[in-house]
C-alpha cells in the first residue's frame, strides 16, 4: 500500500468516528478510531506524519465513545494517552486546542462513570476553566459550559463536605 493512500484511509477512519460519534452510534465509532490507528501504524516511519498527534486525536474520538457506552476504565485509559500529547503541547493550533479541551473532557466523564468523583470534580473544574479561558470559536460553547456546570455542582453535592484543616465542631470546645 502507497503511503499516501494509507494516510488518506486512516483520515477517513478518523472521519468515520467522528461521524459516527455524532449520530449515536458508539460502537461503530470505536471500531473507527481504532482501524484509524491501526492503518497510522502501517505509514512507513520515514514519512513526514505525526504519528503521536494523530494517535492523540484518535484516542480523544475512542474515548468519547468510550464514555457513552460505559466502558469508563478504557476510556480513562484512552484520554490519558490522548493527554500524554496534549499536555506537551499546549494550545499550540486552534485545532489541537479543541481536542485537548475534549480529552479532558471525556477524561471527567470517565472518572465520574468509574466512581471516581473527587477526582472527577477536580478534573471537570479544569476543563471548566479551559472553555471559559479559550479564545475563538468553539462549538456549542454557552451549552458545554452549562452543562460542567451543572455536573460540578451535582458532584458537589454528592461528595460529603470536607472541613477546612483546625476545625472543631462548637461541642469540643467544651470537651
Amino acid at each position: 500500500m502507497k503511503p499516501l493512500k494509507q494516510v488518506g484511509q486512516s483520515y477517513l477512519a478518523l472521519s468515520d468516528g467522528e461521524r459516527q460519534l455524532q449520530e449515536g452510534l458508539f460502537e461503530e465509532s470505536a471500531t473507527s478510531y481504532r482501524r484509524a490507528m491501526v492503518v497510522a501504524r502501517t505509514i512507513p516511519q520515514e514519512e513526514a506524519f505525526d504519528y503521536d498527534g494523530f494517535d492523540a486525536i484518535a484516542h480523544t474520538g475512542l474515548s468519547g465513545a468510550l464514555v457513552m457506552f460505559e466502558r469508563y476504565a478504557d476510556a480513562l485509559h484512552s484520554s490519558d494517552i490522548a493527554l500524554r500529547y496534549f499536555n506537551r503541547r499546549g494550545e499550540l493550533h486552534q485545532e489541537e486546542g479543541k481536542q485537548w479541551i475534549a480529552a479532558v473532557h471525556n477524561r471527567a466523564a470517565a472518572l465520574e462513570g468509574a466512581g471516581r468523583l473527587e477526582e472527577a470534580l477536580i478534573t471537570y473544574r479544569i476543563v471548566g476553566e479551559m472553555i471559559a479561558e479559550r479564545k475563538g470559536d468553539l462549538k456549542n460553547k454557552e451549552e458545554l459550559q452549562s452543562s460542567i456546570q451543572q455536573k460540578i455542582k451535582n458532584l458537589e453535592a454528592a461528595l460529603p463536605a470536607k472541613k477546612p484543616a483546625g476545625y472543631k465542631a462548637w461541642w469540643e470546645f467544651w470537651s
